[in-house]
């Protein structure tokens, strides 16, 4: 039985909801928009949530908000996707990589020390040759596979060296953690200057394609609304409504990031769906460390101490050492027996363009280059079976005793 890696919850409310834009006449922003941001906000307790057309979209809005320039620097980890350290660069900054950390995946906080306390003393580090110049202006943590990173560490380093926190809560809606168990949980949503989320087509929910800035920050909220559609000083629903004005100001040269409201549509179902995913796929990944737990050749993950775990994807760890093939061999393997799997990720220090742009090595990441060469994503989505969980089990298990050393 062919195990597909991931299948999206499309019901008939978000059809009906889609059809319903599509009759009125409003497709692009508009006011479907509008309650999308509104039911989102409320749901994660933030004061502004701005609907956009990626989680890319959203970092970029909160980093051009808050002010990063050519020669900042912006500490981001190697263990993401290119998404996170691209939007530095279309603001000719320069992003830093951090290690990370092992039982995590996220960014580590003693590396990020490390390396802004070189800075400081005026230290070169992988990828600054020359600090003098550079000004030391944000962290971008990435809450990896749905598990925040160390929030409090993060918080105490931003707040002893000035620098801003922007969130890339990609794969994190909805998680939390807590400072410990006497305290109270906080979702991701909260605990940044700025948070983007992603509603790519294998997210924790989705609209398709889109994104979400979240903020209780009432300036980076006007300016990244300003942005996000063109640097007109009033979006369409604004100037288009029946009560509306046709003119407006163009006030700075933005962006085309909007979301429209057939995306919005299939959005403010799913969000009311959001917890049920979260559940479908938390009892997937449980049933997985369950059925492979006891297997030498694997690591399987686990949710660390106070912490909610989104289960947005589910990565196994293979042991090479105890193999006689390596992880894309395995990979391959698996395929043969019709398990379809990805990888998260290629690191960013192994890229080209970073690796070549800015001299990164191997060495400078030796936890990431370890980790990165073991990972596998396994086949996760809120209805997967038993069945299916057992049929991908079964050919990590084949594939462990075929080639287990």
């Amino acid at each position: 039985m062919a195990v597909p890696f991931f299948v999206p919850e499309i019901g008939d409310d978000e059809i009906a909801e889609v059809i319903d834009s599509m009759k009125s006449g409003w497709l692009t922003t508009g006011p479907k928009c509008k309650q999308f941001e509104q039911d989102m906000a409320k749901f994660l307790g933030v004061k502004h949530a701005l609907a956009v057309n990626s989680a890319t979209s959203a970092l970029h809005l909160a980093l051009e908000a808050i002010g990063i320039v050519e020669n900042d620097l912006v500490f981001v980890p190697s263990m993401t996707f290119t998404a996170t350290a691209e939007v530095v660069r279309y603001l000719n900054a320069t992003p830093v990589l951090v290690d990370c950390q092992e039982d995590s995946f996220c960014i580590d906080p003693e590396h990020l020390r490390h390396l802004i306390q070189r800075l400081k003393n005026n230290q070169a580090v992988p990828g600054v040759k020359d600090p003098q110049g550079k000004t030391l202006k944000a962290i971008m943590p990435v809450h990896y596979a749905g598990q925040m990173a160390d929030v409090e560490a993060i918080s105490q380093i931003a707040e002893e060296f000035g620098l801003e926190i922007i969130d890339d809560a990609a794969h994190a809606l909805p998680s939390a953690y807590r400072k410990d168990e006497n305290s109270p949980w906080i979702m991701a949503g909260k605990c940044a200057k700025a948070t983007a989320l992603s509603f790519y087509a294998n997210k924790t929910m989705t609209t398709g394609e889109g994104g979400m800035l979240l903020t209780d920050d009432d300036e980076i909220a006007k300016r990244a609304s300003v942005m996000r559609l063109h640097g007109i000083s009033r979006d369409a629903w604004d100037r288009f409504k029946t009560a509306g004005s046709w003119y407006y100001e163009v006030v700075a040269p933005g962006y085309k990031y909007n979301m429209t409201d057939i995306a919005a549509a299939i959005g403010i179902h799913q969000l009311k769906k959001i917890t049920a995913f979260r559940d479908g796929r938390s009892r997937g990944a449980m049933l997985y460390n369950q059925k492979l737990e006891n297997l030498a050749e694997v690591l399987t993950p686990q949710t660390l101490p106070n912490r909610q775990h989104a289960w947005h994807i589910y990565v196994l760890r293979v042991l090479t050492d105890k193999l006689s093939i390596d992880r894309d061999a395995f990979i391959e393997e698996l395929t043969k027996r019709e398990i379809v799997c990805s990888v998260h990720y290629t690191p960013l220090h192994r890229h080209p363009y970073y690796r070549d742009t800015y001299n990164y090595k191997a060495e400078d990441f030796p936890v990431t280059e370890n980790i990165c060469q073991q990972v596998i994503t396994l086949p996760l989505f809120p209805s997967i079976t038993e069945e299916q969980i057992d049929e991908v089990s079964e050919a990590v298990t084949e594939v462990c005793r075929k080639y287990r050393k």
